[in-house]
């Protein structure tokens, strides 16, 4: 998709009432600063930021969007809070995003992951004003069976722990809720969208990679990484989100063709190691050092998983912008103009811009 296309389609959004919920999150904080810059009203709906540090902190976003902390698993107050703002999109990125939390935490993941999802359906489909809604899962709610093509959207759902198992619980939510309510004629459009493996600027979460790489060279420590063979299609964060909010636009104009579930996810040149992003992140950093640790029983993580996204390629004429190298290069950019005290929002914006503007 060129710039020109692009930047005409996402001209909707200005003037439009927007809610993201997980808005306090890496994914969240990026686009509403990119509806933000689109010129949405957004609404952001989410639990309070965890770090001072965090994306949504350092960006200032508080004082670009109306922000309500508030819990998913809260029905009364979810309803409460959409009904008032009665919005024309909506984008549900709120979740428990950690595969090893889930472990520890499995009712709270199940809780949230499933009952959240749940009370957002519930609520959209009571707005009167709704025109299109995106639904963000996983793409760990496929059944992994670590085959070395990619996964279609029809292909089986399953999870062998618990985060994975949520999200493809979520799905089957999802698909109910599609065939039973969102089909009828008139409704507005749906989609459940599935991507993964995402890196870019102002993620601090734990137990990820590029979270991990980044405090131990901003520590002067040895990166220590505990799967190094597992491979990933890595993307920057603004891939995905750039598919969310073409679909977004589709299903404003088109419910019927474009409700469904979506991948978005990198060529598959992307696909590497965690210990070749690790490498390359040294690299651009300019320093660093690497050191593999094997845990003994550690918690099962999939060690081969990619999407097959012809589906977005094909019917939303969707594509990725920025490959491997490019996506690792950003992301080390972010952190490094961050530790010299740019200011996040000049940098986020910077980057949003330079992703819109570029060609294929």
């Amino acid at each position: 998709m060129g710039n020109l296309v692009m930047n005409n389609i996402f001209s909707v959004y200005r003037g439009k009432k927007v809610i993201v919920t997980g808005d306090t999150g890496f994914k969240g904080s990026w686009l509403c600063l990119w509806l933000h810059m689109l010129g949405a009203d957004v609404l952001g709906y989410s639990l309070p930021p965890k770090r001072e540090y965090d994306h949504y902190n350092v960006l200032g976003l508080k004082n670009m969007i109306c922000h309500v902390d508030g819990d998913i698993r809260n029905y009364d107050y979810l309803k409460k809070i959409f009904d008032d703002f009665q919005p024309e999109f909506i984008f549900h990125l709120a979740a428990q995003s950690l595969v090893r939390l889930s472990y520890r935490e499995p009712k709270y993941t199940f809780d949230t992951n499933v009952g959240g999802s749940v009370n957002i359906l519930e609520t959209a489909r009571l707005i009167p004003s709704l025109r299109s809604l995106i639904y963000v899962t996983s793409d760990k709610c496929y059944l992994n069976k670590e085959w070395v093509w990619g996964y279609r959207e029809d292909d089986e759902l399953g999870g062998r722990d618990p985060y994975s198992a949520s999200k493809a619980a979520a799905e089957m939510v999802f698909f109910g809720y599609l065939n039973t309510f969102f089909q009828k004629e008139g409704c507005f459009g749906v989609a459940s969208v599935r991507a993964g493996n995402v890196i870019g600027g102002g993620d601090w979460a734990e137990d990820r990679i590029v979270p991990d790489c980044i405090k131990s060279l901003q520590a002067n420590k040895p990166i220590i990484l505990r799967n190094p063979d597992s491979t990933r299609p890595w993307q920057h964060v603004l891939e995905p989100l750039s598919g969310y909010l073409t679909l977004a636009v589709k299903l404003f104009s088109n419910p019927g063709k474009y409700s469904g579930s979506w991948n978005f996810g990198p060529r598959s040149t992307a696909v590497n190691t965690v210990h070749d992003l690790a490498q390359r992140i040294v690299k651009k950093w300019g320093s660093g050092e690497i050191q593999i640790e094997s845990l003994e029983n550690a918690p099962h993580e999939a060690t081969l998983l990619h999407l097959n996204c012809d589906k977005a390629y094909f019917m939303l004429d969707w594509r990725p912008r920025w490959g491997f190298e490019q996506a690792v290069e950003e992301t080390a950019l972010w952190y490094k103009e961050i530790f010299h005290n740019r200011p996040a929002r000049e940098i986020s914006e910077s980057q949003i811009r330079k992703y819109m503007e570029g060609t294929l």
